[in-house]
């Protein structure tokens, strides 16, 4: 169905209903209510879940499933502090920030400011990397905080929902037109570091647990509802070293599936 509706003059009329964010509300008010319990039991076979890795198994709602929460051991936090980890689980793309913008290979190049729509803040950016980790359906949809110090508000960025799916970010500048909400953190390790949350088609919502203040390494700090997500980490020049293996694989059009908590990279020096 992706193809036809980013591809067809018929599919982008019906997909400009869907990326609408009224749409998206009213399938997240579903998700969240007992109506939609009989979604469950197809969800988590044709996916392959093991609920015994969860918290529970008996779920209030879909969204109650699809937030359900990992059994601690399974997601170890690597708690060296010169360790850089990764805040979900997902498939990792990483990018270099060339004089402001971001070129994905076959996807929609886009601008750091535009990403944030602060152009001061943008250029503190400048020559640094972009981590992309995006959650498919079946991922664990919860995400920690990559290190301690401090962290500023949440800032929420309105837009539409267009899938996160490699189809719809070739015709779209997607992390830019979606709504998002990203956090500054001031980590002890890394600098400064902001780590964006992006909704999807059909995300009820993203939920960020804390306001402004103090912030621990691998605590939790949110959860997306129903939907495939995204979060863009951005690290200022020579916050980080990463494996060339990262950059490689991204310029192939290859994702590294990654997980919540695991080392990616290390403090430079």
């Amino acid at each position: 169905m992706l193809p036809w509706l980013y591809t067809t003059a018929p599919g982008r009329g019906v997909l400009k209903l869907l990326t609408a964010r009224p749409v998206s509300k009213a399938a997240g008010a579903f998700c969240e209510s007992r109506l939609s319990r009989p979604l469950i039991r197809p969800f988590v076979k044709g996916n392959g879940i093991n609920l015994q890795e969860y918290e529970k198994q008996e779920f209030s709602s879909f969204n109650d499933c699809f937030t359900r929460k990992i059994k601690s051991e399974l997601r170890p936090v690597c708690m060296d502090g010169s360790a850089l980890i990764s805040p979900s689980d997902g498939l990792l793309s990483a990018y270099k920030i060339e004089k402001g913008m971001v070129f994905p290979a076959k996807q929609s190049a886009y601008s750091v400011a535009s990403l944030l729509r602060d152009d001061a803040l943008a250029r503190q950016f400048e020559g640094g990397t972009v981590l992309v980790i995006r959650l498919c359906v079946q991922h664990y949809h919860r995400y920690c905080y990559l290190d301690s110090g401090t962290k500023g508000e949440n800032i929420f960025i309105p837009g539409v929902l267009h899938t996160v799916q490699p189809i719809a970010l070739e015709h779209h500048a997607v992390f830019c037109e979606n709504c998002r909400e990203y956090t500054v953190m001031d980590t002890e390790n890394f600098g400064k570091v902001i780590q964006c949350e992006i909704g999807a088609m059909l995300v009820g919502r993203i939920q960020n647990h804390h306001g402004p203040g103090k912030m621990i390494r691998g605590d939790e700090k949110g959860m997306f509802l129903y939907g495939g997500s995204t979060i863009v980490l951005l690290l200022q020049k020579d916050a980080a070293t990463l494996p060339a293996s990262y950059f490689e694989a991204t310029a192939r059009g290859k994702e590294t599936p990654v997980k919540f908590g695991q080392q990616l990279g290390s403090k430079k020096g």
